[in-house]
């Protein structure tokens, strides 16, 4: 049985998907990009931008009662690998570097609204 995750504390989706799913005991979150929930807005620069990604998974890490420390796994899609160590500095700030998860970095063509850089996550729960 699957749980679908909502907040209002992170962006609605803009297309056929959820924030997020609970399937058993794993969290699956949809990629977020930095779109500020208040608002709409873009935001935009590879720090401010990663940092409105992360605390938009962390809305919904939260929303499903977790937190950073339950990230098993993370997808980051950058429109540029040359933003790359600012992006990971931003990252970083969010996990602990001895249990921190297993991640891929990839370079994309474009991503939606043309931001800059989309992370999506996988948590465990006990």
């Amino acid at each position: 049985m699957k749980q679908v995750v909502f907040t209002e504390h992170a962006p609605a989706p803009i297309g056929p998907y959820t924030q997020a799913i609970i399937a058993g005991k794993t969290l699956y979150v949809s990629g977020q990009i930095p779109v500020n929930p208040v608002t709409g807005e873009v935001v935009t620069g590879i720090e401010a931008a990663t940092e409105q990604v992360m605390e938009n998974l962390k809305a919904i890490l939260t929303k499903a009662g977790g937190d950073f420390s339950n990230v098993v796994k993370t997808t980051i899609f950058l429109a540029d690998m040359e933003q790359f160590a600012p992006m990971n500095e931003v990252y970083a700030r969010y996990f602990d570097h001895r249990t921190a998860p297993a991640r891929e970095t990839i370079q994309v063509a474009k991503l939606p609204k043309g931001v800059e850089v989309e992370i999506s996550c996988i948590a465990v729960f006990k």
